[in-house]
């Protein structure tokens, strides 16, 4: 505990916890310790993150899911109903598809992600939950069958201005992928792709999620409108997250 105090762990006595319970011995525990106290994010050392009370494996260079992302789940959880068709774009580590079926156990999983790492992550959490994992670029991996079948699609894209990347906590800015933390230039480019090809893949009456700033919520909610999507805002301000929904109206 003195060694992560000393190195600036601002909850030092609750980490130094959570690696005693996961070593297999003293010269393990000495081990995570010091990598812990080099720098490296306490997820990446323990290997795991708590996400809606679910233990999600995460491993260096995959983006840890952050508890404002919780809301996300929440949201889509009242939106989602038994035999849904679910897609969790941009999944990372798979926690937000994993939160969701977790909740509803019987519902049809895919998970997409562009980065090799995070597919293999997602694969280890979500799987066991029946769920399918695709690498590939957003829709683009998605099974053609899928198109116009889907309830729910939720989408975690990242949304930092290029130029604010530079501001983020170390952890994220030296250890997280920028893959997963780039939005491009005002920080909605993915935003956009999500959205206008939203319609094609929903149902009727089916729905997109996707977690943005509160600053960006007004630009966000004029993509989706744009869309072609009926169109709110959902906030939590003790969790500091904006959620954008919008539903396909588009009759069949």
């Amino acid at each position: 505990m003195d060694r992560l105090r000393s190195e600036g762990c601002i909850f030092a006595e609750e980490e130094t916890q959570l690696l005693i319970s996961e070593a297999d011995s003293i010269e393990d525990l000495m081990s995570m310790v010091e990598i812990r106290a080099s720098g490296l994010p306490l997820e990446y050392v323990l290997g795991f993150t708590n996400f809606c009370g679910l233990r999600i494996e995460v491993e260096q260079g995959v983006f840890v899911p952050r508890q404002r992302t919780e809301f996300l789940v929440q949201q889509a959880q009242t939106l989602t109903f038994i035999s849904d068709i679910v897609v969790d774009l941009c999944c990372g580590s798979g926690a937000v598809g994993a939160a969701i079926a977790a909740d509803l156990k019987e519902i049809e999983l895919h998970a997409v992600d562009i980065d090799p790492v995070a597919v293999k992550c997602a694969f280890r959490n979500i799987t066991n939950r029946e769920g399918h994992v695709y690498e590939g670029d957003l829709y683009h991996a998605l099974p053609a069958s899928l198109r116009g079948r889907v309830n729910i699609i939720v989408a975690n894209v990242p949304y930092v201005p290029t130029n604010a990347i530079k501001l983020l906590p170390q952890e994220a800015r030296l250890y997280e992928p920028t893959v997963a933390l780039d939005g491009g230039k005002d920080g909605l480019d993915l935003q956009r792709k999500v959205a206008e090809e939203a319609p094609e893949w929903l149902v009727s009456g089916g729905y997109l999620l996707v977690e943005t700033s509160e600053m960006q919520a007004d630009q966000t909610y004029e993509i989706f409108a744009n869309a072609g999507l009926t169109t709110k805002i959902a906030r939590d301000e003790e969790l500091d997250s904006t959620v954008v929904i919008g539903r396909n109206d588009v009759k069949e």
